[in-house]
């Protein structure tokens, strides 16, 4: 029976229990979806470093002798071309929380087409070889441009392919995961110690088992220090198990309006919507460690947990932007987006007491040198100031010039938040939130928690 291997976020050989049960001449598949990537959450980074991805398993499937086929459109018009064209009896993947409701729509169709269609749960598994399915014209892997996405630098991205990912999953357990429980939340530490295997798992170039296998290895030999950093790990890493359950939430309605702004009235005026969103997409909010987060987060496509969680919170509760403008500003931002773990994240923010970006740079950037490296216009400003420079007596020659005055007051912006919280959410938050947001006056705001993929 000809089989198509259909590939989702699983763009690996090993562990991969569909392919191993291509018995018959096989055609292994990608779809690109335009609508997916016609989605303003989706960046030109994402896709650049998915390319990547997609030509290492293009070379793998190559050595195994089954070239890899890629079509760009819908995936049940293009599942039902190929099926009649190359009579297949069998379409086999694994299942991924974030294609269930796909997969209920290509098993209706199957069962229709007197096709078999198989979700199978992730494992172990590789073949040795493949037999090609012949006559299968492979396809080029397309340019950005040909999807329509928008041209995006990112300096500092990652680079895609298995390979890249095997190397850092080495790196980490060998040297740089030492102390990683204790560093991760650091700004400037955290690229180096941090694992920054999340894109390589949204995509599935690394598989979760053999992610979990080998912590799980590491810490049978290691010593205290690495027990701990790597049992932090490994939790984080179920954390993103979980949330990849998660239901992404719908788009916003076209045309839909704004919500009421409370937060950015100045004297001038109100900034709009969209000034405000653009302003936390280049880093210009006059807020500098949400800025030099934001900054960090365009130049290198990845943040550690605590800064997304500030990205977040500030987004919402101090530009006052909905939970779908702020959650697609980031996620472009994110080499590693994943859908389900980020919206889940956004909602769980949009609920939580807002982060005080001026307390939480003082607990993870108390020097300033994360703030300096990605904001050089505040170089002349005394470290006393260098979070709130409109504190400072030169702020008169500074804001509005070379670095933009604060778009709001932090202090009024996480008061209003507070009350926001509890006047509109009450019955959508659990008596823990509450008791947070009430005893919140007079404390610093902290982060709500972990932004899962951020590994």
């Amino acid at each position: 029976m000809n089989v198509l291997v259909w590939f989702r976020n699983d763009l690996r050989v090993t562990d991969h229990p569909a392919l191993a049960r291509a018995d018959g001449p096989a055609l292994p598949l990608v779809i690109v979806d335009p609508a997916e990537w016609a989605d303003p959450a989706r960046s030109g980074r994402q896709w650049a470093f998915r390319a990547e991805c997609l030509q290492d398993l293009r070379e793998a499937l190559a050595a195994l002798g089954a070239p890899l086929a890629l079509r760009v459109g819908d995936p049940l018009t293009v599942l039902e071309t190929l099926c009649r064209l190359h009579r297949i009896g069998r379409i086999l993947c694994i299942e991924d929380p974030a294609c269930h409701a796909l997969d209920r729509r290509a098993q209706a169709w199957a069962a229709a087409a007197g096709v078999e269609f198989t979700a199978l749960a992730p494992g172990p598994g590789a073949p040795a070889t493949l037999t090609p399915l012949p006559g299968v014209e492979p396809g080029p892997i397309p340019p950005a441009r040909a999807l329509r996405i928008a041209e995006d630098r990112c300096p500092h991205r990652q680079p895609g392919g298995r390979m890249q990912g095997r190397l850092l999953l080495q790196s980490f357990l060998e040297r740089r995961g030492e102390h990683y429980r204790d560093g991760r939340d650091r700004p400037l530490g955290a690229e180096r110690i941090c694992s920054r295997l999340s894109p390589h798992l949204a995509t599935g170039t690394l598989s979760r088992v053999e992610v979990r296998a080998a912590v799980t290895a590491r810490m049978e030999e290691a010593g205290p220090d690495w027990t701990r950093s790597l049992g932090a790990f490994r939790a984080a890493l179920a954390q993103a198990d979980v949330a990849r359950g998660a239901v992404c939430p719908p788009a916003a309605p076209e045309g839909a309006a704004p919500p009421e702004d409370i937060f950015a009235r100045m004297k001038d005026g109100i900034a709009s919507g969209a000034a405000r969103r653009e302003a936390l997409r280049l880093g210009e909010t006059g807020l500098p460690f949400v800025d030099a987060a934001a900054r960090a987060l365009s130049a290198t496509g990845w943040l550690p947990a605590r800064m997304r969680g500030l990205l977040v919170s500030a987004a919402m509760h101090h530009l006052r932007l909905c939970e779908r403008t702020a959650g697609v500003v980031i996620a472009a931002g994110l080499t590693d987006h994943a859908p389900a773990v980020h919206w889940a994240r956004v909602r769980r923010a949009a609920r939580a007491r807002p982060v005080d970006p001026l307390g939480l740079a003082a607990a993870l950037d108390p020097e300033g040198a994360f703030t300096r490296r990605w904001l050089p216009e505040l170089a002349d400003v005394p470290d006393l100031f260098l979070q709130a420079p409109w504190r400072w007596e030169g702020a008169r020659q500074l804001l509005g010039r070379r670095y933009p005055e604060p778009l709001v007051d932090p202090a009024t912006a996480i008061r209003e938040a507070r009350r926001r919280l509890v006047l509109s959410m009450p019955d959508r938050l659990e008596p823990s939130d509450m008791r947070a947001v009430r005893g919140t006056r007079g404390r610093r705001g902290t982060d709500p928690g972990q932004l899962y993929l951020d590994l």
